[in-house]
């Protein structure tokens, strides 16, 4: 017999209920970008919206192995209820990018444990783990720059971010950009590090859309925010 949470919602029931949104046209989409569901993200926060914030539950449906469900579970979960080891965890398990991405942003970066976790997995042998640590410190770079060494954060960048793994060269280079759209005193070494590495050069992007190659990004982005200054 399924458990309860206080609400009086089960596992099962939420299972049930995910496996009737499965679409079998969105997950053939998500295959394509190793996402393992086809429940539409609209419908899944309509879900999460109306069962609300659940830590019990969301920790039964995280372990359930599926994605979907573990998708669901970010979205209710309560981040500061989860403790250090537990994040370090469930981040090792996430191989999806989706739940990966979501873990990251709507779970550790609200958790009082996120500087000690970034410390961790910066470095982490495990290429997944260590893009959740460089995650963490492009946030910090953005918002709490602080006692960050931005310089030997590019000298890692250039030394290593043309041969990275596909998750970890993405985070570096989401790094690059930020440091060179924060950081306008080493604008010119992060467009010089981007043109010379060419990482994401020739990433397809959508009309309307701004490039992830880092040279165009931290260029797009720097004259939008002088464009929005009063003359």
């Amino acid at each position: 017999m399924a458990q309860t949470t206080v609400t009086g919602t089960t596992v099962d029931e939420v299972m049930a209920e995910l496996a009737g949104l499965d679409d079998p046209k969105i997950r053939a989409v998500n295959d394509r970008h190793g996402d393992d569901h086809g429940v539409n993200l609209g419908k899944l926060r309509a879900l999460a919206k109306r069962l609300k914030t659940q830590p019990e539950l969301a920790r039964r449906l995280w372990a359930t192995g599926d994605t979907a469900a573990r998708l669901l579970a970010l979205l209710i979960c309560r981040p500061k209820a989860y403790e250090r080891d537990e994040l370090d965890e469930m981040v090792r398990e996430s191989r999806t990018p989706k739940v990966h991405d979501w873990l990251v942003n709507y779970v550790v970066k609200k958790s009082p444990h996120a500087e000690e976790l970034r410390l961790a997995w910066f470095a982490d042998p495990d290429p997944v783990v260590a893009s959740a640590g460089w995650a963490l410190t492009t946030e910090r770079v953005t918002k709490k720059p602080g006692t960050l060494d931005l310089s030997g954060l590019l000298d890692v960048i250039e030394t290593r971010m043309k041969d990275a793994p596909d998750r970890l060269q993405w985070a570096m280079n989401h790094c690059l950009a930020q440091i060179g759209i924060e950081h306008a005193e080493l604008r010119a070494r992060a467009i010089d590090i981007g043109e010379r590495l060419e990482v994401l050069k020739d990433y397809p992007t959508s009309p309307g859309c701004t490039s992830p190659y880092a040279p165009v990004w931290i260029t797009e982005i720097t004259r939008r925010r002088q464009d929005k200054q009063p003359g």
